[in-house]
């Protein structure tokens, strides 16, 4: 395996890879020719990341099991579905994509995660984790069983529940489906070296395969010997390898073998090609394998941004995440014991590091299982607790049910730290969170905050703590627009929002949220009152029937789906009080967002002054 310290300068050279411009030459590439163009597929994807930024880290740890896969099956009839996908970009610039590699996260141009409108290559649409094993079984079951279909999952989202239900599942039917775990964090075995791949290469050879296929004819009319002799295969596998569990669930379990080896993956994947039934291959690899940096630190180089050489000296203010890691250190600092910490698997990403090394007691990283975190925060509420639940918007979606029945049906008080509510630019729509004012709204019992600035973030931080109930904190992601923190333990009065300017005008401007700069310029423009409404729920009511009185149009504006946001909250509170104003809600339309910079999604869902600006005048001149 060629080896990189540093980011190729120059488009690197690459014959073999130039040579698939039909995907089934890869079939008759000889070993030698493998290992060269896995070789080819690192520095290419070192190079291209390099430009367009994004995810590589885990692709790097997949090269040789991204050859092995294409070179033995037959895409696109044979299924292979990768779990999220931040392993896929390998697999996109063999499967054709390789000179459009640049426009990856950028507008107009390639998903970063696998798409079916992007390629037939791509089987199954994805981008949050532990969905590839119920896909592919859902496609075994329902197509042809000459294809295979294969799920490639990694070990941090074989931890979530649906992974589980889906391989007992598939055990159960024995339909023929093949989930491969890419395992780069030791996080089920550490079993590597030779033994670990001996008998990978024993369990996966034609005379074990044959024995058991063979046993299984002979035994088909002896059910309790059948069972006894499974129990038995089992029992011995038990103590050599730590796949008992895949074999209780119904599967053939292979392995673990080295995931970097690719002429024993070649071997293995060949041998049980045409093997039938539910197989499980264990692939221990290295996440940023190739890459020496990567290799040191794969945290540090799970994703890199885009090379920028006219970087903005704009003075930003504090990323939200930033802010809400700063609270909730400065509250374990106050001596609170009562404050837990949870996140499934955004540690990093929600601000949480200093609070988790300060207070390891507190802090619960409970991996990929966004439902088990909203209930394990219901059951420290029970117990007395403040339980403080950072997460995503787009995997709240996730936890949507625990949130109903486990939390707000027995008003307990957790608080959400709801993080990149809004678009999120280069990840597209998988992970969008412009829905959860929707979804949150209709919820008894539920406090929901939409702060404008960093200031009142954390002011609303800890509104919602003090609160009795579930409450949310609703904040993008990125920077603030640099307001200054006061800190401290000052509170919102809840229920209340902030007019910002009040003049005699026909036009009144409700913002939520982080739109508050915009709905600002848009004010400026058109001379119009402004209001920071601050709570989505409750709304202020008695300041909405002043601003009626006094204006004739009521606009709304949110980072939100227009369809149950915030705005249809300020028109039914005016319907139901037959206030006599006319009304215009802006938000997001009722379409998925599409690739590209925040800015690009803003611009494409008419957030910005000057649309905004066009429909308040279409709507007061009609």
């Amino acid at each position: 395996m060629k080896k990189f310290k540093k980011f190729p300068n120059s488009k690197p050279q690459t014959p073999l890879l130039d040579s698939l411009n039909d995907l089934k030459k890869l079939s008759n590439f000889s070993n030698k020719e493998l290992i060269k163009l896995a070789d080819e597929l690192r520095e290419y994807l070192l190079y291209s990341t390099n430009q367009s930024g994004g995810h590589f880290g885990a692709g790097l740890g997949v090269i040789e099991l991204t050859v092995a896969l294409h070179h033995v099956f037959n895409a696109p009839q044979d299924k292979i579905i990768w779990d999220v996908g931040h392993q896929a970009y390998p697999h996109k610039i063999l499967t054709g994509r390789k000179d459009k590699m640049m426009t990856i996260r950028h507008k107009d141009g390639l998903d970063p995660f696998p798409s079916k409108k992007e390629s037939e290559y791509d089987a199954f649409g994805v981008g949050h984790s532990s969905t590839s094993i119920s896909a592919a079984l859902g496609m075994a079951l329902a197509g042809s069983p000459l294809n295979k279909y294969i799920s490639v999952i990694g070990d941090g989202a074989i931890t979530a529940g649906m992974a589980y239900e889906a391989l007992a599942h598939a055990g159960s039917v024995e339909n023929n489906l093949l989930v491969i775990l890419n395992d780069n964090n030791m996080s089920i075995s550490n079993n590597t070296g030779g033994i670990s791949n001996y008998l990978a290469k024993i369990w996966s050879s034609k005379w074990y395969i044959q024995a058991r296929e063979g046993g299984k004819t002979v035994l088909r009319m002896i059910p309790s010997a059948k069972r006894f002799a499974k129990r038995t295969e089992s029992h011995i596998k038990g103590m050599l390898s730590p796949g008992t569990l895949f074999e209780e669930l119904g599967f053939q379990y292979i392995g673990p073998m080295d995931g970097h080896d690719l002429k024993g993956i070649v071997r293995t994947l060949k041998n049980i090609k045409d093997l039938s039934g539910p197989i499980f291959l264990h692939l221990v690899t290295q996440k940023g394998k190739g890459f020496i940096p990567a290799e040191f630190d794969p945290i540090k180089y799970h994703a890199i941004s885009k090379k920028d050489l006219n970087l903005s000296s704009k003075n930003m203010g504090l990323k939200y995440q930033d802010v809400f890691g700063e609270w909730l250190t400065y509250k374990g600092e106050e001596g609170d014991k009562d404050l837990v910490a949870i996140t499934p698997a955004m540690s990093e990403g929600s601000g949480m590091v200093n609070f988790a090394n300060q207070f390891p007691d507190q802090f619960h990283d409970v991996a990929i299982a966004e439902q088990h975190s909203m209930t394990l925060a219901a059951g420290f509420a029970c117990e007395g607790k403040k339980p403080v639940l950072a997460i995503y918007s787009t995997f709240l979606q996730r936890a949507y049910d625990q949130l109903i029945h486990d939390v707000a049906l027995q008003n307990l008080n957790v608080l959400l730290g709801i993080d990149r509510a809004g678009f999120v630019g280069e990840d597209g729509a998988t992970h969008a969170g412009i829905f959860d004012l929707t979804y949150l709204r209709c919820i008894p019992n539920m406090l929901i905050m939409t702060p404008s600035n960093e200031d009142e973030c954390w002011k609303m931080l800890n509104t919602g703590y003090d609160f009795n109930g579930p409450a949310a904190v609703r904040y993008p992601r990125g920077n603030g627009p640099g307001e200054n923190v006061s800190k401290g333990k000052e509170l919102i009065e809840i229920g209340k929002g902030k007019v910002i300017k009040e003049v005699d005008s026909k036009i009144a401007i409700l913002s939520f949220g982080a739109v508050l700069d915009l709905c600002s310029n848009v004010s400026d423009e058109l001379d119009t009152t402004l209001v920071d409404m601050r709570f989505v729920k409750p709304l202020d009511e008695d300041l909405i029937k002043n601003i009626c009185k006094n204006h004739d149009l009521i606009v709304t504006v949110e980072e939100n789906v227009v369809a149950g946001g915030a705005g249809s909250g300020v028109n039914e509170f005016i319907h139901a009080n037959s206030l006599e104003v006319d009304l215009l809600n802006i938000g997001i339309p009722d379409e998925f967002p599409a690739v590209g910079t925040h800015a690009d999604q803003k611009d494409s869902a008419g957030l910005n002054s000057e649309e905004i600006i066009k429909k308040i005048r279409i709507k007061i001149n009609r």
